[in-house]
């Protein structure tokens, strides 16, 4: 990672076997993020096999393996750098962990790469995909039209697609203009880092060039310190060390801090990063620290850490727009699933439905319906049925979002638009 170089977070969407994670592996492989030894090792064991010059898919096949093992990928096989950005790749393996990882996390993503097979097109998962990424404000969308291996790179099916993900787009209200097509092969490596002679009607930008040309995503610092705590250790010595990453904002060594819905504060003695101490902190570090008073029972994960004077907000309600993905039934007013924000899990109340929005058009459908149900987006009012904080996403987006989860599947997501707040 270049030290002067800007971060993205890269979401990877689309359906599951559309070649989402042949492109991850290719991205890695053509920017040099995959270490030599580890293409080595595969690359023996490919001609052992007698598929020399599979290295390549054999990276992938591993990687894909692991992740279905439930194994966490070295965090390096999920950066990597092109010439303006360093990237770290907010991956989607498995469907039903895709909106729980997007959201909660640290995941924030500030653009995504679209994936569609060009064998097949448009698929559900797609669909809902792409509705996840506007509702949750993404902004820039590139779909990369993969397999086009598969389709002899036949101009006519990709035009075909394109067509297909243009009206896919328009339902959502997705600026079309503000997508960027690709026809690539992640297999083959065509239209990755370098244009290819497969495609010799497509004159556009590859897929790193269009990285590369994405806006520069603000950072938030000038948002107040926003910490989620991940876990909280007793450590000999130190004492107290409540850990997490700073979506937004900064952290001073001195700072008086408050942490929400625990509601204790204290001063902040040590700020540790990667074994050392460091005087300050700011958004996409993992730190841990140090507070002035704060015992090991004090505080817990879920809890939020801010500025004593600009302290989280905790709900007693909130209001929300919510998409349900998934859901076998209908969902009414009393329904109580869990909600996943940030590092917080909380099962909430759905209090009342408000209304129902029109997915394609945005505009409100219906006024209080009695229900909803999959394929739905609505405005709800929600009832945590123990202290959240929890924050509006249109003032701080990174605690804005949340997964709802029930019977091990994630059920819908969604946004809050405005707390109200515990007296």
């Amino acid at each position: 990672m270049s030290a002067d170089s800007q971060h993205q977070n890269l979401a990877i969407i689309g359906h599951v076997d559309h070649g989402k994670s042949t492109l991850v592996g290719r991205l890695l492989y053509e920017t040099g993020s995959i270490p030599e030894h580890v293409i080595e090792q595969h690359r023996e064991e490919a001609e052992e096999k007698g598929k020399g010059g599979f290295e390549f898919a054999y990276v992938m096949d591993n990687l894909a393996e692991e992740r279905e093992r439930g194994v966490t990928i070295d965090i390096a096989h999920q950066e990597f750098s092109t010439d303006e950005y360093d990237f770290t790749i907010v991956d989607t393996p498995g469907h039903r962990d895709f909106v729980k990882n997007m959201i909660t996390g640290a995941s924030q993503a500030d653009h995504a790469v679209l994936v569609v097979a060009a064998d097949d097109g448009v698929a559900p998962q797609t669909q809902e995909h792409v509705f996840l990424a506007r509702t949750l404000g993404i902004d820039e969308l590139i779909v990369a039209v993969n397999k086009m291996d598969v389709v002899d790179y036949e101009e006519s099916t990709y035009d075909e697609v394109v067509g297909e993900v243009e009206q896919l787009l328009k339902q959502v209200r997705f600026q079309t203009d503000d997508a960027s097509f690709i026809p690539i092969s992640a297999f083959e490596g065509d239209n990755i880092a370098e244009a290819s002679d497969n495609t010799p009607w497509y004159d556009g930008r590859t897929i790193l060039e269009a990285l590369n040309d994405l806006p520069e995503p603000q950072p938030p610092t000038d948002a107040p310190l926003r910490l989620p705590i991940q876990d909280v250790y007793t450590i000999s010595g130190i004492g107290t060390v409540p850990v997490g990453r700073i979506e937004t904002g900064i952290m001073n060594v001195g700072d008086s801090v408050s942490f929400q819905p625990s509601d204790v504060g204290g001063e902040v003695k040590t700020i540790e990063m990667h074994h050392e101490e460091v005087p300050e902190a700011r958004p996409g570090d993992n730190v841990g620290f140090n507070v002035r008073g704060i015992g090991k029972d004090d505080i817990r994960r879920g809890d939020v850490c801010g500025p004593a004077d600009d302290p989280p907000s905790v709900a007693e309600t909130f209001q929300a727009q919510i998409v349900v993905m998934q859901h076998p039934s209908v969902i009414t007013a009393g329904y109580t699933p869990v909600f996943h924000a940030h590092t917080a899990q909380v099962a909430c109340t759905i209090e009342s439905i408000d209304k129902k929005m029109d997915p394609a058009s945005g505009e409100v459908a219906e006024e209080n319906p009695d229900f909803i149900q999959s394929g739905d987006a609505a405005v709800v009012t929600i009832r945590p049925q123990k202290p959240l904080s929890i924050e509006p996403s249109s003032e701080i987006p990174e605690l804005g979002s949340f997964a709802i989860r029930d019977m091990g599947q994630t059920i819908a997501a969604g946004k809050v638009l405005e707390v109200h707040e515990r007296q």
